[in-house]
């Protein structure tokens, strides 16, 4: 995530922020324009920012910034569209006459938010559906159970299921437990089942690389329902670790994509977030290298170098949570195996696989 500054006060301010905590002026996101700034308000759908050399010289907020306060970012003016590009995408959502659920939608949305953020700065930000049988489109369902129906989180055909129950943060952990995960979160959730519309986009657009992913990944075309049979039946083979990034990774080619993907992103965004702080480690000169920065990791040519930082950082991410009491940050680990399949993520993020 980048670092971004109120051009009114020049103070920091923050990506979910509506307002500026030291002028008090607000604060929108300009999605067009990849950034946040603070507004002066001439009326409730003009606003003008206090920066002049973006594309358009007046906003307006969301309709659900402005009625649910579940969103932040701004429209240009004289735009048809009520919606941001961010809630444009979100085709179904709870009933809202509990004030629970609009917490809920709440914490979903930014999320998700913060999801597209990166798939904008990757340029491969999705636009939503424009029918039912749209390969290149996306759109989100956000369901809570009803009557006993329990409401499963996945994909399907450019569809994003999410029980938005996994909002609720006991929920959510209990649920983590008793999979006997090591890591889940609402921002995990997007990442993974993204994975799964962003390879339908790849297969659709480049066929070609199909066999390059089976190579790396498994040949996909096994029964999928069989495998996850399995998996919850049998668990995850002996000695997974070498090959697989989770447990679940090991259930199908598919979700070993998924699982990849997920943590291709996380590496990208936590790395951008480090390279934006300026932040400088020293390693030990023998098992750990150094983590410094010779170009912004989103888009970068030296995918290695990359790779070495993101060791070092978690390595020290993992040391500071242990010293506050806490569960590491990354309870992952990189083998050389697993390695491969993020190297050729990287590769064809940069040769448009995704475009």
């Amino acid at each position: 995530m980048k670092y971004f500054e109120c051009p009114k006060c020049e103070h920091q301010i923050f990506f979910l922020s509506t307002e500026c905590r030291h002028c008090k002026y607000p604060i929108g996101y300009i999605a067009s324009e990849k950034d946040m700034c603070t507004f002066e308000k001439v009326s409730e759908d003009e606003w003008v920012p206090f920066k002049s050399d973006y594309r358009a010289t007046h906003y307006k907020p969301c309709y659900n910034y402005t009625h649910y306060q579940v969103c932040n970012w701004m429209i240009p003016s004289d735009s048809n569209e009520d919606y941001c590009e961010s809630c444009q995408l979100t085709h179904i959502i709870p009933n809202l006459d509990d004030p629970e659920v609009i917490t809920y939608w709440r914490r979903l949305e930014v999320a998700k938010r913060r999801f597209l953020y990166l798939m904008q700065r990757m340029n491969i930000m999705p636009r939503p559906k424009r029918h039912d049988d749209d390969p290149f489109g996306l759109r989100f369902h956000f369901l809570m159970p009803m009557d006993g129906k329990p409401v499963l989180t996945g994909h399907t055909n450019g569809l994003i299921t999410m029980n938005a129950s996994e909002a609720d943060v006991v929920y959510r952990e209990t649920t983590r437990i008793n999979m006997g995960e090591n890591y889940r979160t609402l921002l995990g959730h997007f990442r993974h089942e993204s994975g799964h519309f962003y390879f339908n986009v790849m297969q659709h657009l480049h066929p070609e690389l199909i066999d390059e992913f089976r190579h790396y990944f498994g040949d996909e075309r096994q029964d999928y329902a069989a495998a996850l049979q399995r998996h919850y039946e049998e668990g995850a083979p002996e000695n997974w670790q070498e090959r697989y990034i989770s447990t679940y990774a090991t259930a199908h080619p598919w979700e070993d994509w998924a699982e990849t993907w997920a943590h291709y992103l996380h590496i990208m965004e936590t790395l951008e977030t480090a390279f934006f702080a300026g932040l400088r480690v020293d390693g030990n000169g023998r098992t750990l290298a150094s983590m410094s920065f010779k170009e912004c990791p989103i888009g970068g040519q030296d995918f290695e170098h990359i790779l070495e930082n993101w060791v070092t950082l978690t390595f020290n991410l993992n040391a500071l949570n242990r010293s506050m009491g806490l569960e590491d940050a990354y309870p992952f680990e990189l083998t050389e195996v697993v390695k491969d399949k993020l190297r050729f993520i990287h590769r064809h993020v940069l040769e448009k696989a995704f475009k």
